[in-house]
């Protein structure tokens, strides 16, 4: 009887440490503050770029990389040839590749008739490959298509910092958009 008490001293003892759970701590992730400057492309744009990325020029247009946070969006140029509905109706269709691992493909507009550009953004939210896409166009010469990649498996809770950051560039990109010439 004496063992068995001692032991339940022992063991009220052992066990009195009360289990607390870990608090919910956030993810401390700092980037630069963005400077941004422009970019004047061989093609008929300009617009203006965070100086924390660097501008690649391809064939049909630019890529915008973003070395810190494995990311580059790709821009790509395309005369427009009497072929807007065709060019529209692909750039509607992209994020709609990616509508299996989205939860939602939210859009938002742009019109700027002061400066002719006119496009939308589609957010892509859920594990896709990419999480943003967008296009503008002066719907007459210019058809500009942009998309977002990161060189990593997707996981959206854990991209989705670094896709705020680099959609807050898209859009400036997008506001400070210019044609340089129209045909």
């Amino acid at each position: 009887m004496r063992l068995n008490f001692i032991l339940l001293i022992f063991f009220y003892v052992g066990c009195s440490d009360v289990q607390q759970p870990k608090p919910k701590g956030a993810l401390s992730l700092s980037y630069p503050e963005p400077k941004y400057q422009i970019n004047y492309s061989k093609k008929n744009y300009k617009y203006q770029y965070n100086s924390f990325a660097q501008v690649k020029k391809v064939s049909r247009g630019e890529n915008i990389f973003y070395p810190e946070l494995k990311a580059t969006l790709y821009l790509s140029y395309t005369q427009i040839n009497n072929n807007l509905d065709s060019l529209l109706n692909d750039a509607y269709k992209l994020p709609t590749k990616h509508i299996r691992k989205a939860q939602e493909i939210p859009e938002r507009i742009f019109i700027n008739q002061k400066k002719k550009v006119y496009g939308t953004m589609f957010n892509v939210v859920g594990n896709a490959a990419s999480q943003i896409q967008f296009f503008l166009t002066d719907s007459s010469y210019n058809f500009l298509i942009g998309s977002l990649y990161f060189y990593v498996k997707p996981n959206y809770d854990s991209l989705l910092p670094a896709v705020k950051y680099i959609e807050r560039d898209i859009i400036k990109l997008v506001e400070t958009l210019e044609w340089e010439n129209e045909f």
